[in-house]
């Protein structure tokens, strides 16, 4: 099997221009613990957007909870009234859609937004639930048994890394 190879920063530099079409001036950025909070962060900043995004956690919504218990750490911070607010959920790498699930109804728990849409860095394929992204900066396919995740370095540098399970 040949390797994957996966520019992240590059990756990055396509989310930054889709996200830039999709917002407009009273979008709110959230991004999922914690691959997306990275990109919502450096995106609230390269957008050079008023005030400060969102952080948000599927652990208490996932219907895994009972095995992965508290295991993706990171608590939701939500700085913005979510009532009415457009808001751009942002994630690393969309899979099977549960995470995404898991997220909305965490972000209903705050509130009922105008709107929801996602971003996501890459695109896998593979859904389990009817869940799209509105945009997504790669689609890839990879087997059952490997996961992509999102890093980043101390300087704030993406890269990703595929694992066997």
């Amino acid at each position: 099997m040949g390797a994957l190879l996966l520019d992240a920063e590059a990756l990055y530099r396509e989310l930054l221009r889709g996200v830039q079409q999709l917002c407009n001036a009273d979008t709110r950025l959230v991004g999922i613990t914690s691959g997306g909070a990275w990109l919502a962060e450096r995106l609230q900043a390269d957008l050079k957007l008023a005030g400060k995004h969102g952080t948000i956690s599927s652990a208490m919504h996932r219907d895994d909870f009972a095995k992965r218990g508290l295991s993706s750490g990171g608590q939701t911070q939500l700085p913005f009234d979510v009532n009415g607010a457009d808001i751009l959920v942002l994630d690393d790498v969309l899979y099977t859609g549960r995470t995404i699930r898991a997220v909305i109804n965490e972000l209903f728990d705050y509130g009922r937004p105008a709107q929801v849409r996602l971003a996501v860095l890459v695109d896998r394929g593979g859904r389990q639930l009817p869940i799209q992204a509105e945009f997504a900066a790669a689609r890839v396919s990879l087997a059952a048994d490997q996961s992509l995740a999102l890093a980043r370095s101390a300087e704030g540098v993406f890269s990703f890394d595929v694992q066997e399970a």
